[in-house]
């Protein structure tokens, strides 16, 4: 799944022609299969492996014994040799493939066998995660009989058994062409525009001069006017495309339509309440999200369910869970905290930053100068701890918090004071599966530094939020964090494996410095002390330009430091230095929302969008934000309000990635419990979930067989099986709740 920094396929010119259907007035060729003996019924002929590889048939199926440690895919594989290829021809490659242990990445290709070893087909699923059948087509762009199907599964740490079966390459199939259906070419912002906020839209069309618009009220009446902005052809989406301000318009209402070269836009309102219900919505669905509890449903009105991983059967629970073989002699209590997105894993690094992102929500109300904190107050949320006199936002962060004090290691034992990285299941799991079903083994992995400087910062955080309201529970957090940091310290470069990747994600992170800037700013905001602001001010990352194009998240937390350091009272010596290099930060990502004809403060190396790219846009806009509230500047509050419509339908698919806003919204995440996609039975996630969004990666199979060639926007699918652009997390709502929690106090 995701969960862990990825780097982006490496995407040919070749494969742009698996979209591309044959030639008007060509005949389809018979369906003729070219691949001999891909049912295995018998032997493995003429079926090959490298030298590394051992294979034999296996019920029916041919199974490898993969060897560890080789550096490259093609180091250990299976393949076929002599397949013929016709150029322009539409083939059809489709496979079923599985692993032990589970979570493997296989590299699926269709190419030449000998030099230069063209390759033209590939696709890299990661086995047993979203099933064990594949399926593709292509066209060929060549003449040959010297093709190659392969299997290529060397790459990994550790050996692993690889069985295939009902692997075919049918030639003469028609090609699949997958079609979004991007509806009017006008894109607007299709929840709200603020009545004192920027108004922009983006037109797609092959016109090249400006052209006339006109904004409509509910009732059809003309209520402006104006002419495009010519911007020329959109790199991050390949679309000629205008600019459309009407920002000058200030009246409330609802229904407004934009009229421009022959299309109306899908409606929109002009009103600031839809924010203040988003601000609401984004942070209730942490509570759905919780593990060791039962959901009410008259809190949560069609997502009722029974608690998970409570050691109730089918669980095996969280009660008393065991280490990973090897790891350790003793179980803990894991029970609690928020699922981690669409599995049933708990992950302490994506939790950390998701707790520090939904404090730092509740932290800016207290100083921000639109701050508003009692938006946010005891019964805001409906929850089930509303009316103990503690802010809702804290009482469903605790939850999440009480789990991440669980995961560090007890006094006594080796390691003592250090984080466990993660807790899932041993295998991963299918869909749809709710919690109280899951019947796996639960398993605690490994501490690494970067979980346990997570929990340190956190815990820091937490203890000057908490001690107005629980003294008791801040002095504790406090003290966990202090024994977190001197762990780390003592152990600073224990690193979660890339390879452990079975049963969850691995949020592998070698680099951990920018983790230990962001504890050591946590706990001198908390405690003033001065070992912690001379760490801060002797890190290399305290003066680094820590706000790049891609922007920060649970593998790059500097800015989750910066910031604060910048946002919270403190008196640190040269903090006007911090507070300007969020300003400079903020002016970068407002230019770049200027130049880009969608409006977003996000232009990643090619346009090639990185996982989860709609929490780094917002991400990117929470900085622009932050120079708001240091400033005062308009052009910064105006920069945050309109990086808000491209997630709301200001963009290349035209379609909100908030589930529940707007007329046409992503509502099929990948996940085992809000999976009414395939079973009716189940609900969609609730409204104010967000979609991860573009993922030029595009590492599922799913995707990999809808969007091959894709540019920038393009790579995402609405679809609960695409878990590399269309899944939710923990994370990705706590960027949403803290932009929406800005613009509804922009109101």
């Amino acid at each position: 799944m995701k969960r862990r920094r990825t780097t982006l396929l490496a995407l040919t010119t070749l494969l742009a022609a698996t979209l591309t259907a044959l030639p008007a007035g060509s005949a389809q060729a018979e369906e003729v299969e070219q691949v001999k003996n891909g049912t295995f019924d018998t032997t493995t002929a003429p079926w090959w492996t490298t030298g590394n590889v051992t294979a034999a048939l296996t019920d029916g199926r041919l199974c490898a014994e993969i060897p560890g440690g080789t550096p490259n895919r093609w180091d250990a594989a299976v393949g076929q040799n002599d397949v013929t290829l016709v150029k322009g021809e539409s083939y059809r490659f489709s496979f079923s493939a599985s692993g032990v242990p589970q979570g493997k990445v296989l590299r699926a290709i269709v190419g030449l066998q000998v030099a230069p070893y063209d390759t033209y087909f590939e696709v890299s699923p990661q086995l047993n995660v979203s099933g064990d059948r594949y399926s593709y087509t292509f066209t060929s762009p060549v003449d040959t009989a010297q093709a190659q199907v392969g299997f290529q599964v060397g790459g990994n740490a550790d050996p692993f058994t690889f069985c295939m079966d009902d692997v075919s390459l049918l030639g003469g199939v028609p090609p699949e062409v997958y079609e979004p259906d991007t509806g009017p070419r006008v894109r607007v912002n299709q929840v709200a525009y603020l009545p004192a906020g920027p108004k922009n839209a983006t037109l797609v069309t092959e016109a090249t001069a400006k052209l006339p618009w006109q904004l409509k009220n509910a009732s059809g009446s003309v209520v402006a006017r104006g002419s495009t902005r010519p911007r020329g052809v959109d790199a991050s989406s390949g679309q000629n495309v205008h600019s459309i301000d009407f920002g000058s318009y200030r009246k409330r209402g609802t229904g407004f339509t934009l009229v421009v070269d022959g299309e109306t836009s899908r409606p929109f309102d002009i009103d600031p309440s839809a924010y203040r219900r988003l601000r609401l919505d984004s942070l209730k669905y942490y509570y759905t999200q919780r593990s060791g509890i039962a959901i009410r449903d008259d809190l949560r009105p069609g997502y009722g369910r029974a608690a998970g991983h409570l050691n109730a059967a089918p669980n095996k629970g969280d009660d008393d869970v065991p280490c990973q073989p090897g790891v350790c002699d003793y179980t803990l209590d894991v029970t609690g905290g928020w699922y981690d997105a669409g599995d049933h894993g708990k992950y302490v690094v994506n939790g950390g930053i998701s707790t520090w992102e939904v404090l730092s929500t509740y932290e800016r109300s207290l100083y921000a100068r639109t701050g508003r904190t009692h938006k946010l107050g005891d019964g805001s949320l409906d929850i089930p701890e509303s009316g103990n006199k503690v802010p809702d936002l804290l009482d469903e962060v605790r939850w999440e918090l009480d789990f991440l004090l669980k995961m560090q290691v007890p006094r006594g034992k080796p390691l003592a004071g250090m984080a466990h990285h993660k807790i899932h299941d041993e295998q991963w799991t299918g869909l749809p599966l709710m919690p109280a079903d899951d019947p796996q083994k639960r398993e605690l992995h490994p501490p690494s530094t970067a979980a346990t400087l997570n929990l340190a910062a956190t815990a820091a955080q937490a203890a000057r939020l908490y001690r107005p309201f629980d003294r008791a529970y801040a002095a504790k957090n406090l003290a966990a964090a202090r024994t977190a940091w001197e762990a780390a310290r003592a152990h600073p470069d224990m690193y979660a494996s890339e390879s452990d990747g079975t049963g969850g994600g691995t949020y592998a992170d070698n680099n951990v410095a920018d983790e230990f800037y962001w504890a050591a700013a946590q706990l001198y905001l908390t405690t003033g002390e001065k070992k912690y602001a001379d760490f801060v001010l002797g890190s290399p990352v305290h003066t680094a330009d820590i706000f790049g194009p891609i922007g920060f998240d649970w593998a790059r937390t500097a800015a989750a430091g910066r910031l604060d350091l910048a946002l919270v009272p403190n008196k640190l010596p040269g903090r006007d230095k911090v507070r300007q290099s969020v300003i400079k930060g903020a002016d970068r990502y407002l230019a770049t929302l200027q130049d880009h004809p969608y409006g977003l403060p996000y232009a990643p190396d090619k346009n090639l969008y990185d996982w989860g790219s709609n929490h780094q846009i917002l991400n990117n806009a929470v900085v622009i934000a932050s120079a708001y509230d240091l400033t005062g500047a308009s052009k910064y509050r105006e920069g945050a309000l309109q990086s808000m419509d491209y997630l709301f339908g200001r963009n290349a698919l035209n379609i909100s990635y908030v589930t529940g806003y707007g007329e046409v919204n992503a509502h099929n995440q990948h996940a085992r419990w809000y999976a009414h996609q395939l079973d009716p039975t189940q609900p969609n996630p609730p409204a104010g979930t967000l979609a991860g969004g573009a993922n030029s990666g595009i590492q599922d199979p799913f995707a990999q067989g809808k969007l091959q060639g894709c540019v920038g926007q393009f790579c995402y699918i609405d679809d609960i099986q695409s878990w590399s652009t269309n899944e939710h997390t923990i994370n990705w709502n706590a960027a949403l709740a803290r932009m929406a929690s800005f613009v509804a106090d922009q109101t």
